[in-house]
């Protein structure tokens, strides 16, 4: 294909899919172009699409039937990383989740006709397994998208953090038809969540990963395996990586002499750690660039963090569909119309308050936001009055 504008050709497959152009005449159309284009010019093609405006839905709509025309090829793929690599353990979670969600689907087409004891009992055990595969899509979102970030390959990790929503949403709807006992919905849920699963995991073993496996290097992926397991896992323990390899890290030693001095005081730079992990809330900070610089690793972290979002954009830490909120909030903070927002939600029982700070210098220039995430659930009972010496 030399000489051939690619992009104008994806622009063209991309305007005639928008105009509802039935997808199967497409492949035959554009098949023998396509087929020369790689996976790793699809996603350069696509993120220089989005910048220039294309709509992303749309280009999911390309992605989708850029996987239609080669599925057969890329099925032949052998597997991508050896085990116990963080690639290999995501790809067997895939394995097992498809066929938990086949399961529960089967499970309701067999049971459907007069055996409701029997589909509440068999399909309720399947769905408390589907509840306990979240920590997969949040070793992604938190830990492996951040690392493909870093060499520039960014709208791929959007698009899967969307649709691992689009997922999330499936699975809520199954918890709710399950306890109504609405088993016809329910039925039609599992077949969608199966459908959803099988093109996600598609394109995420097939472009996204070895996007991953050609970019991130070898200490790297050491870095993540750890990451992974500290999140930890539900249905597998996974071999150990590169066996006792260890990566050497610098140990800073601070002589006795190194502090900072404070106004009112000053601190050892281990105690300043210490108090910022002991504070009763979770702290992160941003830069006035938006980049995350900093966050407390208290005892029972609210929301997880793992260091691989370290200089990452903030707004590559939030869902597609909370980003405008994120965005107002700082612009809001960087124009000085506002030097605080807060929001409560209840999580798992608890009654949770989050609160962002405009943080800024005595001159009043914009140095970053600051997000304070605290459970007030005890807090909110208080009543009457305890004293020191009550104690």
């Amino acid at each position: 294909m030399e000489g051939i504008d690619k992009k104008a050709i994806l622009k063209e497959i991309i305007k005639q899919l928008h105009s509802g152009l039935p997808p199967e005449e497409l492949k035959s159309k554009f098949k023998s172009l396509l087929s020369h284009v790689t996976s790793t010019e699809i996603i350069q093609l696509e993120q220089e699409l989005i910048k220039e405006g294309m709509d992303r839905e749309d280009i999911r709509k390309l992605c989708e039937l850029h996987i239609e025309l080669f599925k057969e090829s890329l099925e032949k793929e052998t597997a991508l990383a050896p085990p116990g690599h963080p690639i290999n353990i995501l790809m067997e979670e895939h394995k097992i989740f498809l066929n938990m969600a086949k399961e529960l689907l089967n499970t309701i087409n067999f049971y459907l006709e007069g055996k409701m004891y029997e589909l509440r009992e068999k399909s309720g055990r399947i769905i408390d397994d589907l509840k306990k595969t979240e920590s997969h899509y949040i070793r992604e979102e938190n830990v492996l998208f951040p690392y493909i970030e870093k060499y520039g390959i960014t709208e791929p990790p959007k698009m899967m953090w969307t649709e691992h929503d689009r997922i999330r949403a499936i699975k809520k709807e199954i918890y709710g038809y399950l306890d109504k006992g609405n088993y016809n919905n329910l039925k039609d849920a599992s077949f969608r969540l199966v459908e959803m699963l099988s093109t996600h995991f598609y394109k995420e073993n097939n472009i996204l990963f070895p996007a991953g496996m050609r970019t991130i290097n070898e200490i790297e992926w050491v870095k993540i395996r750890k990451e992974f397991d500290e999140i930890g896992y539900s249905f597998i323990e996974p071999p150990s990586f590169l066996g006792d390899r260890m990566i050497e890290e610098k140990i800073i030693s601070y002589g006795e002499e190194h502090y900072v001095n404070f106004e009112t005081g000053n601190l050892f730079f281990d105690e300043i750690e210490a108090i910022f992990n002991t504070l009763p809330v979770d702290i992160t900070f941003v830069d006035k660039d938006d980049k995350v610089c900093y966050f407390s690793q208290t005892k029972d972290r609210i929301f997880l963090r793992t260091p691989a979002i370290i200089g990452r954009k903030v707004q590559q830490c939030h869902p597609e569909k909370s980003l405008h909120i994120v965005n107002r909030i700082l612009k809001d903070f960087k124009e000085g119309k506002r030097d605080k927002a807060q929001f409560w939600i209840n999580l798992n029982g608890r009654f949770i308050l989050i609160q962002y700070f405009a943080v800024k210098n005595k001159q009043g220039t914009y140095l970053g936001c600051l997000e304070v995430t605290q459970d007030i659930t005890e807090i909110k009972k208080l009543e009457g009055e305890k004293r020191l010496l009550d104690d």
